[in-house]
């Protein structure tokens, strides 16, 4: 049997390799023309800090809602993805919508944090956190807005702490780890936790990055380095593909503790949606979540699907409960041109009808 024969266009394929060692060639001048990869672009203040945890105050002449809004991100990535260049930001969209904006920076963990629990940072780091806004804005109530693990987080202190949580807004935020959809959840179901940490006692970042760049292997590992040639030439693409590759690689390293806590807690036995999680010396109920809540996820979410997310509104106590949508993955979320049209002004009008009446104060001086 002859094997086929397949003719090749040379020329073609001459003009190809010539167009994209140009490309290259052009890009290389390009990328040494880039001397920082400037991130989070939005002006805050720092006016609070407790061991590794920062609180920022981001600074506006616009608020127009009177209660502040509290952000919580995840442990495992840098909050300032809500922040990323000024035409990518949901934090200048909430700023320019009247919402008081204030942020926590977990930091980065060293060995020294390696027995820090998520009783560290859920009954101390972020209670004293609203308190602190409580005292400084002189309020009884903060909104919570928890994103991801941070949306978790901001769950369980609402619950624990409901006389402190105005509105709660979470956002794609995974409250039932029982789903048996996203290779993520499945890999945590049935990882032994107890022996991740005690090799590691601060697992690293690096690690637990390789395992998110996994979940979608050709995509985030091979096609977006194809894609990159198209924008190569193009300092200010460009700089948006280099600054989400900067905070794609900014893991920070993770407490063995909490990180064992949460994998067998949350993956591995669902306690919070069972009634059964303890926080140090507090039992977590949903039902006390009486405060208005809105709940966003993602259509197309790989990391926390969809039905991870929902449930949550048929578990707290609120009767003012709403469940939105937003056709997008997760990171999409924050940085999608769809987001900022989109989601920024849906949770403002969402907050500005929750609004106590009350005439907008001052940001805080500190």
């Amino acid at each position: 049997m002859k094997t086929p024969f397949v003719a090749f266009d040379t020329k073609s394929l001459v003009k190809e390799l010539g167009d994209t060692s140009t490309k290259v060639i052009k890009g290389t001048e390009t990328i040494l023309q880039i001397e920082d990869i400037d991130v989070g672009s939005s002006q805050k203040e720092l006016i609070f800090q407790q061991d590794k945890m920062r609180l920022y105050h981001y600074k506006s002449d616009k608020v127009t809602c009177s209660v502040p809004v509290l952000i919580v991100y995840a442990l495992v990535n840098k909050e300032y993805m809500l922040d990323l260049q000024p035409d990518r930001s949901i934090v200048k969209n909430l700023l320019d919508h009247g919402i008081d904006l204030y942020i926590i920076d977990w930091g980065y963990p060293t060995r020294a944090d390696r027995y820090l629990t998520m009783d560290d940072y859920i009954n101390v780091y972020l209670n004293d956190a609203v308190d602190f806004i409580r005292e400084s804005a002189n309020i009884d109530k903060v909104n919570l807005m928890g994103i991801c693990q941070g949306g978790t987080f901001s769950t369980i202190y609402s619950s624990i702490y409901p006389e402190k949580i105005k509105n709660l807004i979470t956002l794609v935020t995974p409250i039932d780890f029982s789903v048996k959809k996203g290779l993520l959840f499945n890999w945590s179901r049935n990882m032994n936790a107890d022996a991740l940490v005690d090799a590691y006692g601060i697992v690293p970042g690096d690690f637990l990055n390789s395992g998110f760049l996994m979940l979608m292997p050709i995509t985030l590992n091979v096609g977006k380095y194809i894609g990159m040639l198209d924008v190569v030439e193009d300092k200010e693409k460009l700089l948006n593909f280099l600054r989400m590759e900067k905070w794609i690689f900014d893991s920070p390293d993770q407490a063995g503790e909490t990180l064992r806590q949460f994998i067998k807690d949350m993956y591995q036995g669902n306690k919070l949606v069972k009634g059964t999680l303890m926080i140090g010396d507090k039992s977590v109920n949903l039902k006390n979540l009486t405060m208005p809540l809105l709940n966003i996820f993602a259509s197309g979410d790989h990391i926390v699907p969809p039905d991870a997310t929902k449930p949550l509104n048929d578990l707290v106590g609120s009767t003012d409960k709403e469940l939105y949508e937003f056709k997008g993955g997760h990171i999409g979320v924050f940085v999608g041109g769809k987001s900022q049209k989109e989601l920024a002004p849906a949770i403002t009008n969402w907050l500005h009808k929750r609004a106590d009446g009350k005439p907008a104060k001052k940001p805080a001086k500190h």
